[in-house]
């Protein structure tokens, strides 16, 4: 788009006394990288498929990265069940540091009727309101068979039809196709058409109609209904279209104390298992774990079962906004014989001066997904997103990350996180990681503080003969590296030995100040998150970051 604008940060036109200290912090890590200024705006974008990944020789020679604020699950009044404009959430995101955001409305008939074709008007106007953000048009889907996903498409001239399309032909509310259980005879039915809507979006990208679409599932396990079958079918039939889930959910301010109430759960976690529920799942996978999925919290678990099919499958964070916390907003007011079926769009909200009932955070605010980039733009961001580029954290807990992984007989930059190394058994490994701490008080008034960093380690074994397997029992935590009271940018290495088998590491650390032994044991994981008593859960005082992994491909001597 031509009136898109670098951000603040990467724009060598604006001062330096004019950004603030996270501002400074990330133009230095741009410069550092050297894709400051013009470099940024049209650098090479030299982001290789995953498919393509695993053919480059071994070493790795991975370029070099910025890293992209963004929230890919927002919704305004074109959602039956949120409140916000288009331009509120815009401006919020921007307050807070986001560079991209995708406005993610629900399925439903006033949507699919109306609210579509009419998003596409306040899309271009937020656009063009906003021209350092990246601004996404995109839907939450109620996946057939099972919970919501977020589907976003590149900008382009069919990115509202395309949208409406797949809304009409594959939303599981709009078709009844929606949750249902092992007992459930349309089950079989439901996750058929789940699968064709994927296979579905991914000819619209090789016939050109649109130029790129992504699809992740959102706060998968909060109902139980995404069994682990359907995660491996909905990432098989389509593979780099359906990239990923919500490593956390939004609603992380659904447990302030106070707030919601004594059962209260962050994300609103506080279901117990039902008929639509898959069986295999235990009880405490219906909670947070530092307001973190259970299957990406639990080392070992279904997160890493999937990674351990030797296949990218990310993890993302969101605000999932629908209703801020303390905010003082409330719903507009219909006019006499008006509802959402017949607009698709909610009257704008009124300011009451009074805190309204809310469980979210706004975009940016507390929950950030950062997604490596070697230029600016919306096609960037989706090439960073699919490469599995990816780190996340909360409570602006870090103002940078970077992960490279080589061996020590090499030169060069190595991989990042979701690359590939090839390496031969014995080979000697460096994993670096470079932290650039907060260098501002966070939203909360609060500078945080990193006190750990965790290596996880998990072997490579391929397709499991079981679909609806959830566990990696070769995973756990080989590493812990405690950094507390370290400040700026500062390098840890940690080294690695490739034994005989192919393996992946990922990362995760916190504050310190809620942790013990993860769901699988203290032999696996020895300090991870763990759940918050009921309705005292202030997300503040329970940070993490989390990154995506880095695959090492061991072949023969």
């Amino acid at each position: 788009m031509s009136d898109r604008q670098l951000p603040a940060w990467a724009d060598p036109s604006v001062s330096p006394s004019a950004l603030d200290p996270q501002g400074l912090s990330r133009r230095g890590l741009l410069r550092r990288v050297g894709l400051f200024g013009a470099a940024f705006a049209a650098g090479s974008l030299a982001v290789p498929s995953v498919a393509a990944a695993g053919s480059r020789r071994p070493g790795g020679e991975d370029p070099r990265l910025a890293y992209l604020v963004g929230d890919h699950h927002v919704h305004t009044v074109y959602s039956h069940d949120a409140k916000y404009t288009f331009s509120q959430l815009a401006r919020a995101g921007a307050e807070y540091g986001l560079d991209w955001m995708v406005f993610t409305e629900h399925s439903n008939a006033g949507h699919a009727a109306h609210g579509a074709r009419l998003e596409r008007a306040e899309i271009l106007r937020a656009r063009a309101e906003n021209p350092r953000q990246l601004i996404f048009q995109g839907l939450e889907w109620y996946i057939p068979g099972a919970e919501h996903g977020t589907v976003f498409v590149a900008p382009g001239r069919n990115e509202a039809e395309l949208l409406t399309r797949f809304e009409l032909a594959y939303d599981g509310k709009l078709l009844g196709h929606d949750k249902g259980g092992a007992a459930d005879t349309a089950t079989a039915r439901n996750e058929a058409h789940a699968v064709a809507a994927l296979k579905w979006l991914a000819r619209q990208r090789r016939s050109g109609y649109i130029d790129d679409v992504l699809v992740l599932a959102n706060h998968p396990l909060r109902l139980g209904i995404d069994s682990p079958h359907e995660m491996r079918a909905w990432r098989d039939a389509a593979p780099g279209i359906m990239i990923g889930m919500e490593g956390a959910p939004g609603a992380q301010g659904a447990a302030l104390p106070g707030l919601r109430g004594a059962a209260s759960i962050r994300g609103e976690y506080e279901n117990k298992p039902s008929a639509q529920s898959w069986p295999g799942y235990p009880a405490a996978a219906y909670l947070t774990y530092g307001g973190f999925d259970w299957a990406t919290a639990t080392v070992g678990g279904l997160w890493d079962s999937l990674l351990a099919e030797g296949r990218l499958f990310s993890v993302t964070t969101n605000s999932d906004a629908h209703r801020i916390v303390h905010d003082t907003w409330r719903n507009g007011d219909w006019a006499p014989g008006q509802n959402f079926d017949d607009t698709g769009r909610l009257p704008d909200p009124v300011n009451t001066d009074t805190p309204q009932p809310g469980s979210d955070f706004w975009p940016g605010q507390f929950s950030r997904t950062h997604v490596g980039v070697t230029r600016h733009g919306h096609r960037a961001v989706m090439a960073g997103l699919r490469a599995g580029r990816v780190w996340l954290d909360h409570g602006h807990l870090l103002d940078g990350l970077e992960v490279r992984l080589k061996r020590d007989r090499d030169h060069g930059r190595g991989v990042t996180l979701g690359g590939r190394l090839r390496v031969r058994e014995g080979d000697r490994l460096t994993l670096s990681v470079t932290v650039t701490s907060a260098s501002r008080p966070n939203p909360h008034g609060v500078l945080p503080e990193l006190a750990h960093v965790d290596v996880i380690r998990g072997a490579v074994r391929g397709p499991v003969a079981d679909r609806d397997a959830w566990r990696a029992p070769d995973t756990r935590v080989v590493h812990t590296r405690d950094v507390s009271g370290r400040k700026g940018t500062y390098t840890l290495r940690v080294p690695l030995t490739a034994g005989d088998g192919s393996f992946y590491v990922r990362l995760r650390g916190s504050d310190g100040k809620r942790n013990g032994a993860g769901h699988l044991g203290a032999a696996i994981d020895p300090h991870g998150p763990v759940p918050h008593e009921p309705g005292d859960g202030d997300p503040w005082e329970d940070t993490w970051f989390y990154s995506n992994p880095v695959f090492v491909d061991v072949v023969g001597a």
